[in-house]
C-alpha cells in the first residue's frame, strides 16, 4: 500500500485503542481510570483549570471527566475551588495526596509507553512523536499541554 492509503486512520484508532486498554489496566493498579489520570496531569500541568477544559484536552465528553473529578475529589487527590470572576466556572487543583498519585501514575504511564515503543528506534520514536503531534495540533490542539 502507498502513503495515501486510507487506512493510516484505522491503524492509528488500533494503536489509539491498544494503548488506551493498557493504560487503563496498568492505572488501575492505583485505582485510576484514564480520564482521572488526565485530570490530575491537567491539574498539574495548570492549576486551576475547569473541568470542561481538561475534558476538552482528553477528548472526552464534559460529564465523563465530571464523573472523573468528582472520584478523585472524594478520595482527597483533587479540589473544586470556585472561578475568580465566573461563579459558573469550578477550577481543578491537585492535593498534596493527588500529586503523589499523579507521580506514581506517571511512572506506569511511562513503563506503558516504553514498552508500547520498543520495537521503534529512538529517531523512529522521535518522528513518531513529531507525526503525532502534528496531527494532533490539526485535529484537537487542546489535547497538547500549554506552552510554557
Amino acid at each position: 500500500m502507498n502513503e495515501q492509503t486510507p487506512y493510516t486512520g484505522y491503524l492509528a484508532w488500533q494503536f489509539s485503542q491498544a494503548m488506551g486498554s493498557r493504560l487503563e489496566k496498568e492505572l488501575r493498579t492505583l485505582d485510576l481510570t484514564l480520564a482521572q489520570y488526565r485530570a490530575l496531569q491537567h491539574a498539574l500541568q495548570q492549576p486551576g483549570v475547569s473541568s470542561a477544559d481538561s475534558a476538552r484536552r482528553a477528548g472526552i465528553t464534559a460529564q465523563s471527566m465530571g464523573a472523573a473529578v468528582t472520584g478523585l475529589v472524594e478520595r482527597g487527590m483533587m479540589e473544586r475551588r470556585p472561578h475568580p470572576t465566573n461563579r459558573r466556572v469550578l477550577c481543578l487543583y491537585i492535593t498534596e495526596d493527588g500529586r503523589r498519585l499523579g507521580e506514581r501514575a506517571q511512572a506506569v504511564v511511562g513503563r506503558v509507553n516504553e514498552a508500547a515503543l520498543a520495537v521503534l528506534t529512538p529517531a523512529e520514536r522521535a518522528t513518531a512523536h513529531d507525526l503525532l503531534s502534528r496531527l494532533v495540533e490539526h485535529l484537537n490542539p487542546d489535547a497538547l499541554p500549554p506552552s510554557a
